[in-house]
């Protein structure tokens, strides 16, 4: 590996990219060529079925940068892969990005420049425009609405997918080793200096998405129960309006009962009560349940990926 630490470090996690990756490459020659430094790639395979792994392995010595490359044992997520890159890249100033090139290079040459000036401690990039097609602009769009009412209302309202950050910044971010829980959601709460750069995001080339609404659901879930406690607070409001709801009508059953206009306890209102309360006690197990769930998944202490093979290569440098 090249002794001379580089500056930048691009960290890109690959699953289900092959058709890209040819295109990638020739985006990170050019990034590299544009930089005030040495740019060092750091892509992580998240245990791809389809060749990724190979090509790369193939056709990263013969790059004009230095680069590494990661497999993972086993599929654990796009957050994990780029928290594994991170930990290894050695450059001063890190950059995340997908493989599927809808971000385009430019971005990460803006993040790039823009923490060498020392404007940021972390840079995010927000949709501004997409030419993604309509149904999928769509649900995107009311995920992140979503996000931004429930969980944190500083994320910009095209939602953040790509960053880039200083060692310093990444040094904290990756003390922040917790399971189920939003990347994203860790950028905005450790703070710093923060700076958004807007970009248009491409349509999708090669392949399809893995991000399924199976996937967005999950994610919305994880990132809810990791950073509010709103579902908490639901319950507890939903709970104080049954019991006053319950007080007032045992009351008036009371009443009833004294002024002998009931002599018979009726059986729908009882059936209707024990539904209700039965109901919010589910409720409030399950909810009660996926909080500690979250916790006992972070009380093992399982590291969040394992690095099946690791490579380095110094690049083919022209003369």
């Amino acid at each position: 590996m090249n002794a001379i630490r580089p500056r930048f470090s691009l960290v890109i996690p690959v699953y289900r990219n092959e058709g890209s990756l040819p295109e990638l490459l020739s985006a990170v020659s050019w990034l590299a060529a544009r930089l005030p430094g040495a740019l060092e790639l750091v892509v992580v395979v998240d245990a791809s079925p389809d060749a990724s792994y190979g090509y790369l392995l193939e056709h990263l010595p013969r790059q004009p940068f230095a680069s590494q490359l990661l497999l993972l044992a086993r599929n654990f997520g796009s957050f994990a892969a780029i928290r594994e890159g991170m930990r290894l890249a050695r450059g001063d100033s890190m950059a995340v990005m997908a493989a599927d090139l809808q971000e385009p290079i430019e971005l990460m040459e803006r993040f790039f420049l823009s923490l060498a000036a020392n404007e940021a401690d972390v840079v995010v990039g927000s949709r501004e425009e997409r030419d993604d097609p309509w149904l999928q602009r769509l649900p995107a769009q009311l995920f992140w609405s979503t996000y931004r009412r429930l969980i944190n209302p500083d994320i910009p309202p095209g939602g953040v997918d790509v960053f880039g950050c200083t060692r310093a910044f990444a040094a904290h971010l990756l003390a922040l080793p917790e399971a189920r829980s939003s990347l994203v959601g860790q950028l905005f709460w450790l703070g710093h200096r923060r700076k958004v750069l807007g970009y248009r995001r491409a349509a999708r080339v090669h392949g399809k998405s893995a991000w399924s609404l199976r996937r967005k659901i999950a994610y919305l879930s994880d990132s809810l129960f990791a950073f509010s406690d709103l579902p908490i607070r639901i319950l507890l409001g939903v709970g104080v309006l049954g019991l006053s709801l319950a007080l007032v009508l045992a009351l008036v059953v009371v009443v009833a009962k004294v002024s002998g206009r009931v002599s018979v306890p009726g059986y729908a209102a009882i059936m209707v009560a024990m539904t209700f309360f039965a109901g919010l006690n589910a409720l409030g197990l399950g909810l009660i349940g996926s909080y500690a769930w979250r916790a006992y998944e972070n009380s093992k202490q399982r590291p969040l990926a394992l690095v099946l093979d690791q490579h380095a290569f110094e690049g083919d440098k022209p003369r």
